[in-house]
């Protein structure tokens, strides 16, 4: 593994046509939105899906999907207390020792962090021992992305015919952003966070790829196919650890259009390297 010795700044530009791009629950569900009407998908929802098509290209990953779990675990500590009973109880109980291991082993911690504060591991090897309180800061960071214009809302009225119970068709609700709407988000890494978690350069390279192809495999009834689109992403790297420029700076150069189009303003980020990878 190569280490990460340039700090990387990027954007995400995509498209939402006649979808869901994330429910939010405290209000039925209805795709999110700021107090000005501006569509929202949480920084959540991003890493969730960054997750899935990391774990689709064979790497391992900590905060799986149940319906993805690809060692039989049921939750978190499961699978951390299944982990940490391979080793010694003066292993357990070693922070550094743990630290190590824990960014070794899945891809996520050392890339997003992770706090592990779980109970012993009973009923298995060392069960005496409580497991170690154990936090991991991330390099990758990746902010909230909003619509570039206020959205529109579909509230579409749907009838369910399959019932639990033996009783008439009932009522429900599905609802869409309303035509199409351009939503962007920006993220940076640290090498100096890199460097305590083993986040690599190879690693880095995984993280834009899995830009790339974000929505593939993410398929739903509130997500149709083909109705959530990557439309470009632009990787900054600087040319050292520091950073030549701010982040904010660097994320200020983007432009876009309300149609999707992106370019850099390259003159406000001189001698500074990017590239712009168009969505697959």
């Amino acid at each position: 593994m190569t280490e990460l010795n340039n700090k990387i700044d990027f954007a995400l530009v995509f498209s939402v046509k006649n979808a869901n791009p994330n429910g939010d629950p405290l209000n039925g569900n209805r795709p999110r939105t700021t107090s000005e009407g501006f569509g929202e998908v949480s920084d959540v929802a991003l890493k969730r899906k960054l997750r899935n098509r990391l774990q689709d290209e064979g790497e391992r990953i900590f905060v799986q999907m149940e319906e993805r779990s690809d060692d039989g675990a049921k939750s978190l500590s499961d699978r951390y207390n299944t982990f940490v009973a391979e080793f010694t109880k003066e292993q357990q109980d070693d922070k550094s020792f743990l630290y190590n291991e824990v960014c070794k082993k899945w891809f996520d911690v050392r890339a997003f962090g992770q706090v592990f504060a779980f109970k012993g591991n009973k009923g298995k090897k060392n069960a005496d021992s409580d497991s170690v309180s154990l936090g991991v800061r991330g390099p990758v960071t990746i902010q909230s992305a909003f619509s570039l214009e206020p959205i529109a809302i579909d509230d579409v009225q749907i009838t369910k015919s399959v019932n639990s119970e033996t009783r008439s068709d009932t009522m429900g609700m599905k609802y869409r952003v309303a035509g199409r709407a351009v939503y962007a988000t920006f993220g940076s890494i640290s090498p100096q966070l890199a460097s305590k978690t083993g986040f690599s350069a190879e690693d880095a390279e995984k993280i834009k790829n899995a830009l790339v192809t974000l929505f593939q495999n993410d398929e739903s009834s509130a997500r149709p196919s083909g109705s959530m689109e990557v439309l470009d992403v632009v990787w900054f790297s600087h040319n050292c650890k520091a950073g030549q420029y701010s982040s904010a700076r660097v994320h200020r150069s983007v432009e876009i259009s309300e149609d999707g189009e992106v370019s850099v303003n390259a003159e406000s980020i001189p001698d500074l390297q990017f590239e712009v990878i168009e969505g697959r």
